[in-house]
């Protein structure tokens, strides 16, 4: 008898960010399927979250790098596998100007929480599913609050691992990590 064994969802680059939590979920299954908990005031996160949403994505897509300066996120992936990098631009935190990356697996499901002011993108290796929440709903944001920068910028320190990732435009043309700085900057957010 064989076995395979599952990935596990964890760091695997980088330094422990300041109020950033990666928790592992538990998944309750029996005959007819399954049942997993995918958020618990008691867990002690920065996130209080006002709007859920589920997203679909395809092999070699990356979403990001995004900024917020208002809003706190949840992402846990359902299904799939994927890399989550993380910048630390507050200003202030004891962990800013610092990196981690993550690697996540659908079959073993972990929340990863971050809070605002974290530069943070995330990049599909296979088709995958994932649920996101923030602690601002984006009817009440926009382009005053939806910063970017190159996801392959190397002062970034995210060792991702990947060639041509499938980009949105805006994404295409984002600028540099210290383009993106200087501009934040000049708004007082950091």
């Amino acid at each position: 008898m064989s076995t395979t064994a599952i990935a596990k969802s964890t760091q695997i680059a980088g330094t422990q960010l300041h109020e950033v939590k990666l928790v592992s979920l538990k998944e309750h299954k029996d005959s007819r399927g399954s049942f997993t908990e995918i958020f618990q005031d008691h867990w002690g996160t920065v996130l209080k979250p006002v709007q859920w949403s589920v997203v679909k994505s395809e092999a070699n897509v990356f979403r990001g790098m995004h900024y917020h300066q208002r809003h706190d996120e949840y992402f846990c992936l359902i299904d799939g596998h994927c890399v989550l990098g993380l910048r630390d631009l507050r200003a202030g935190s004891p962990t800013q100007h610092q990196s981690a990356l993550f690697e996540l697996f659908g079959d073993d499901p972990a929340a990863l929480i971050f809070p605002k002011g974290m530069l943070h993108g995330w990049f599909f290796h296979t088709p995958a599913l994932h649920i996101q929440s923030v602690s601002e709903a984006y009817v009440d944001y926009g382009g005053d609050d939806n910063w970017r920068c190159a996801w392959d910028d190397p002062e970034l320190e995210l060792p991702w691992g990947i060639e041509n990732p499938i980009l949105t435009d805006a994404a295409s043309n984002a600028p540099s990590l210290r383009t993106l700085v200087a501009a934040l900057e000049r708004k007082g957010y950091m």
